[in-house]
């Protein structure tokens, strides 16, 4: 009887792996959309492939594998036996690309599987929701597979890739930080105005005043470890016009004419704003290939006795430790994030906010339910282009944006990083300022 109860729910637990995600994840969330579910499960795959790559990033353990007898050439060989895998492409950047390769392949397998996907009668929707363990073991073997795949100029090549996803990936996270300081705004000003209260008001002078007093603070500090009297003038120059930017962005957000036209627009977004432009250029900064400018380079041991027929991997420094906080915090809120701007829905082509009716539709079924059998609530394909863009973004954090080098076997840093940060963070003002002067240069247009 007992043998028979276990068969039992081994059957109920596989038929839940290739069924859909609310079938999975319904006791952790019992009042959630099938569409949030599975864009949480898929980001999911993803942060399982980021922490396998920071475990092989991880400073020691390619010195432990070595001690593995059987495992490593060159590692100490027990009756006999010496092993036959090369360790080095386990570890380091070189692990980091292949398993990032792997993620990436996967998401735009599914990016060109999911297009044109109208609804959840379409049967590729149920591939999008459910099959969880086919889709495991698909992403397990393309990571197997990217482990084969020859040093050759495929580092190199992939490094190019991840540069320009890196690029667009940059451009939606400040996408999603205008519209998120855009409804911060909007919402403490419609509770201040709705419940009387001056609190709200000095809820938003406060922040407003701390992302200044950040981006303050980071201008000094760039100035005084990135710069020096002679010298880095590049990086003068990057401060300096990022820091005029800022204060043109910042008067035009409160001019009258804009103030009139967008009521809810505010110093809280230009500080936000301001706040990330200068964390852009932070990572632009730690990148520079000078070591009098740039105090983030490993320092060049010319007597080094290591090998040089093996790569030199330089652990995290603190600018790649915060915008891996910051990618987390993006992903997570690509996956469940709704907007109240219709505009920035259609952009990047996701749902509006739940409305009441379906609010208290969640709480009288209590569990999850497929809610796009009329329309699918946010493009299949466009989310994962943009997790499709997040694996290469991530690779490049995870290896502090440096390129390897064939001849010195080291991973080296480069001016193209430099300018692809730059050139995002004057972007994102870019679009913030055309957020705010839209309205003016188009006043046919509806930007409600």
């Amino acid at each position: 009887m007992g043998a028979c109860l276990g068969v039992c729910s081994l059957l109920s637990c596989a038929s839940c792996l290739c069924g859909s995600a609310p079938c999975i994840l319904c006791g952790c969330c019992p009042s959630s959309r099938n569409s949030t579910i599975s864009r949480l499960a898929f980001t999911f795959l993803l942060f399982l492939g980021v922490l396998v790559a920071i475990i092989m990033l991880s400073p020691g353990v390619e010195s432990q594998l070595y001690k593995l007898p059987w495992v490593c050439e060159g590692a100490p060989s027990t009756l006999g036996v010496q092993g036959h895998v090369d360790c080095g492409s386990l570890l380091g950047h070189r692990a980091v690309y292949r398993v990032c390769f792997a993620l990436a392949a996967f998401f735009f397998f599914f990016t060109l599987l999911m297009i044109c996907v109208k609804n959840s009668k379409d049967p590729r929707a149920a591939i999008q929701n459910g099959f969880w363990f086919f889709k495991f073991l698909l992403l397990l073997g393309i990571t197997v597979g990217a482990f084969y795949i020859p040093d050759g100029s495929f580092t190199n090549v992939w490094f190019y890739f991840g540069v320009v996803g890196s690029f667009l990936f940059i451009l939606i996270q400040l996408i999603l930080l205008i519209d998120f300081a855009h409804s911060w705004n909007q919402r403490w000003l419609w509770k201040a105005e709705e419940r009387d209260s001056r609190c709200w008001y000095a809820g938003l002078f406060f922040f407003t005043f701390l992302f200044y007093g950040i981006a303050i603070a980071a201008i000094a500090l760039m100035y005084n470890y990135y710069t020096h009297s002679e010298g880095c003038v590049e990086g003068k120059v990057f401060i300096s016009l990022n820091l005029i930017f800022c204060i043109c962005v910042s008067i035009v957000a409160v001019l009258p004419k804009i103030q009139e036209l967008q009521p809810n627009s505010g110093l809280l977004q230009a500080s936000v704003i301001t706040a990330y432009t200068m964390f852009i250029t932070w990572l632009a900064l730690s990148n520079i290939p000078d070591e009098r400018c740039n105090p983030n380079l490993p320092v060049t041991n010319t007597t080094s006795l290591e090998s040089p027929e093996i790569y030199t991997t330089q652990w995290w420094d603190a600018p790649s430790i915060v915008g891996l906080i910051i990618f987390f915090l993006c992903t997570i809120f690509i996956s469940i994030r709704s907007s109240d701007n219709k505009h920035v829905n259609s952009l990047m082509q996701t749902e509006e906010s739940p409305s009441m009716l379906e609010g208290q539709q969640q709480q009288v079924e209590g569990q999850a339910y497929d809610n796009e059998q009329d329309g699918v609530s946010y493009s299949y394909s466009f989310f994962h282009f943009c997790l499709f863009l997040a694996s290469l973004y991530i690779m490049m954090t995870l290896t502090n944006w440096y390129r390897p080098n064939d001849i010195t076997r080291k991973m080296v840093s480069t001016w193209t990083a430099v300018w692809v940060k730059i050139c995002a963070s004057w972007a994102g003002l870019f679009l913030y300022l055309w957020t705010l002067v839209a309205p003016l240069l188009l006043p046919n247009r509806d930007f409600s």
